[in-house]
């Protein structure tokens, strides 16, 4: 019996015929290997493993998806989920293909959608080759004849992280132009052990927020249309079974790699089968091409692992430190910021912000960031964006003075910009009205009082490259904040939409002035975090997490941004004692604790706090320093902890050191605090445990464990496994503390 063609027999028919079942279920290892070396393909790599089924003609399959399974053959994965025929149902079993295009007749969503003219829309792709190069990559090379689509799919996995990179090239063979509607990166098969999702949703003052979707029978949809990540459908998902924590159980992650709009979906059928497709959400007509013509899809990002949700987070992390972020920055310490925003708004005074800087230097500043209103006629939001030169009414000699004082003071210089927008109150505008998307017959929908630029026009590009590029020249500017503070409702341009090619342009902005600016540095902001991806940290070096610093809800967005992002790549900021957006107060010992674990900043008035909030403000930012190295390269582990309470912690690679969070945030229900665990330390070590902020002994009641174990001196040596298994007791203290530990292992 020939068993390879039997298999393949198999694969293609999904039939159960028993002579198929018992020639394979007899097959030997020589044999099994015979059958992965000719059908199957398998990807390893730090610690995962993807099984595709690729034998020439079959619909292309991943059979297998998730952490590595030592040993295990790819036919004999294949042979174990052999499923039947359904009563009621097809007469064969339909299982889909790698995009589950409609030709392939599956119910449940398609995530290939083309046609021409509303013909070839049945599109069924086959195999045809591989590129099978090395143990973690392979690209697929798929076609359908009938049609005149091929498609070629791009895998790999990074075998650092064990982190899956997915995405599909759609080509259009026909002699006709292709409208393509909708494709996935990967149509990805989710594991039947996952029942519960983590969502990452909010709003604006909101981001990152986590909820919670139990079990379901249908579909989970997120889609944005604003034209950037948006605040409130965050391209991620997490997945865990009923029992996954921070540090226990499968857990699962996924992430699509673009700044533009997305749609994310899970479907679960009725047969028990569930997939995850995740792609660019594309407007009518967006995307035609022409013959020969080729789309790319955002890169999909997956990683699986044994150990909890904050395990995957770490893979997530150092996948995006070693493989994406720009690696000229990351032997330089990451510069304290101060930012000017909240301190002046639109009222800026040379001599107010000389003062400022004066001030932020004394408490540790290194970085100088000028906010909005430095251009044009920009004395308030109404007006003057497009227009990127230096105001003569507030700077008559221009920044020079103030960029040689932040200087003289050994800090950067850095600049707000928000180059995607325009005014209608501005001369760009009033000279080029035409430079904007719209949707032509369409009134545009008010949103703070401006318009989207269209960056796919030559004209328009080449205008914003070289007047922020001169600006740059001029002023040594070392950091740009990039802003974009309005959603993009109608992305057209020409009549056709262009989110698309939008989101490309403004890649290509920024990487050309990094490009002619090998120094600078670039912020990404949108309102906050409504622009925070793995696209859009190709280009640039940070992003703001949100424009809310109310110290209390820091807390929850901040560990909302790490499930995906590094402490490195977070803004976190200071704010004022009555904070802007909520009105809530807090003491400086909180606002500061709640910026130390990120890439830390300010953003107050600090004329207006005290002499000794200031020197509270000074010892939290010497704190950040001495500890930088470690919070920005060491590994970040979530803490399972109750609703009142946030901790979290970042170990150094080699286990000698960790620094860990416990921050209060509301009452909790007994009259004693629980113990605290840590994580991530060496079980095998002892470590000694001192409490180094806020300083000083703020236990509500004494003597209490500050006393008993030294906390505030020298502290006391421990063991790591009754500090991780057992843990420490909290001392009693009031809402809105936070406490941070350091541990050093002792020889």
């Amino acid at each position: 019996m020939n068993y390879r063609i039997a298999k393949a027999q198999l694969v293609q028919n999904s039939m159960t015929d028993g002579a198929h079942l018992h020639g394979l279920a007899s097959t030997s290892k020589a044999e099994l290997a015979e059958i992965n070396s000719h059908e199957f393909i398998i990807l390893r790599g730090g610690g995962t493993m993807v099984v595709c089924e690729v034998a020439a003609g079959i619909r292309p399959f991943i059979s297998y998806c998730g952490t590595d399974l030592p040993g295990a053959a790819a036919g004999e994965l294949s042979l174990l989920s052999t499923r039947q025929h359904a009563p009621g149902g097809a007469a064969v079993h339909l299982r889909g293909s790698m995009l589950n295009e409609l030709g392939t007749g599956i119910s449940g969503p398609a995530g290939l959608v083309a046609h021409r003219e509303g013909r070839n829309w049945a599109i069924d792709l086959r195999v045809v080759t591989t590129d099978h190069n090395g143990p973690a990559r392979l690209t697929l090379h798929c076609a359908d004849t009938n049609t005149g689509v091929k498609a070629r799919h791009l895998l790999s996995i990074d075998t650092e992280t064990g982190v899956f990179t997915a995405s599909t090239e759609i080509t259009n063979t026909g002699d006709a132009p292709l409208t393509l509607d909708w494709c996935t990166a990967l149509s990805l098969p989710f594991d039947d052990r996952f029942a519960k999702l983590l969502g990452f949703s909010g709003r604006w003052a909101s981001e990152f927020q986590i909820e919670e979707i139990d079990n379901f029978t249908g579909g989970y949809v997120r889609e944005n249309k604003t034209g950037r990540t948006s605040h409130d459908c965050f391209p991620g998902l997490y997945a865990g079974t009923e029992t996954t924590s921070e540090n226990s159980g499968y857990a699962a992650a996924f992430h699509l790699a673009w700044s533009g709009n997305s749609r994310t979906r899970v479907d679960r059928a009725q047969d028990g089968s569930a997939a995850l497709q995740m792609g660019e959400l594309l407007f009518p007509g967006e995307i035609d091409l022409e013959v020969g013509k080729t789309y790319r899809t955002p890169e999909m990002k997956a990683c699986w692992s044994k150990d909890g949700y904050s395990a995957v987070s770490r893979k997530l992390h150092d996948h995006l430190q070693n493989a994406l972020l720009d690696k000229r920055i990351f032997d330089q310490p990451r510069p304290v910021h101060y930012n000017t925003w909240e301190a002046v708004y639109f009222d800026h005074s040379e001599a107010r912000l000389l003062d400022l800087a004066d001030k932020a230097a004394e408490v540790g500043a290194e970085r100088f960031v000028l906010d909005d209103g430095w251009f044009g006629g920009r004395r308030h939001d109404k007006a003057g964006l497009g227009d990127w030169w230096v105001s003569k009414d507030v700077y008559p000699e221009g920044l020079h003075t103030l960029v040689a004082r932040v200087n003289e003071l050994n800090m950067q210089f850095g600049l707000w910009f928000e180059p995607e927008m325009v005014n209608p109150d501005s001369d760009l505008y009033r000279a080029h009205p035409d430079w904007v998307l719209e949707a032509q017959g369409v009134e545009t929908i008010p949103f703070r009082n401006q318009y989207t630029l269209d960056l796919t026009k030559t004209e328009v590009f080449d205008y914003l490259f070289s007047h922020i590029s001169a600006l740059v020249s001029e002023y040594d500017i070392a950091y740009i904040k990039w802003d974009m503070n309005r959603d993009t409702n109608y992305p057209g341009s020409g009549g056709r939409g262009a989110m698309h090619r939008q989101t490309h342009a403004v890649y290509k902005l920024i990487a050309d002035l990094r490009e002619r600016h090998p120094d600078l540095e670039i912020e990404s902001c949108a309102s906050g975090g409504g622009r925070a991806d793995y696209g859009v940290l190709r280009h640039t070096d940070r992003f703001w997490t949100s424009d809310n610093n109310d110290a209390r809800h820091r807390h929850t967005i901040q560990k909302g941004a790490s499930y995906f992002f590094p402490l490195r790549v977070t803004g976190s900021h200071v704010g004022p004692h009555k904070c802007h957006i909520t009105g809530r107060t807090f003491s400086m010992e909180f606002r500061a604790a709640s910026a130390i674990f990120g890439h830390m900043g300010m953003e107050l008035d600090l004329a207006e706090e005290t002499p000794e909030d200031r020197a509270t403000l000074a010892r939290a930012i010497a704190l950040h320093k001495k500890h930088r190295k470690l919070i920005h390269d060491g590994e970040l582990y979530r803490l399972d902890t109750p609703d009142y309470r946030i901790g979290m912690g970042v170990v150094a690679r080699d286990k000698s050191e960790a620094l860990f969070s416990s921050a209060q945030l509301d009452l909790h229900p007994t009259t004693l605090p629980g113990r605290f665990r840590f994580d991530g330390l060496d079980q095998t070590a002892n470590y000694r445990v001192q409490l180094i902020w806020p300083g000083r002994n703020i236990s509500i009641s004494s003597p209490s464990i500050m006393e008993a174990a030294d906390l505030l001196g020298d502290g006391k040596v421990f063991s790591a496994s009754a500090l991780t298994e057992y843990g420490i007791q909290l001392p009693l203290v009031m809402p809105d503390t936070c406490l941070i530990y350091h541990l050093v292992k002792e020889s």
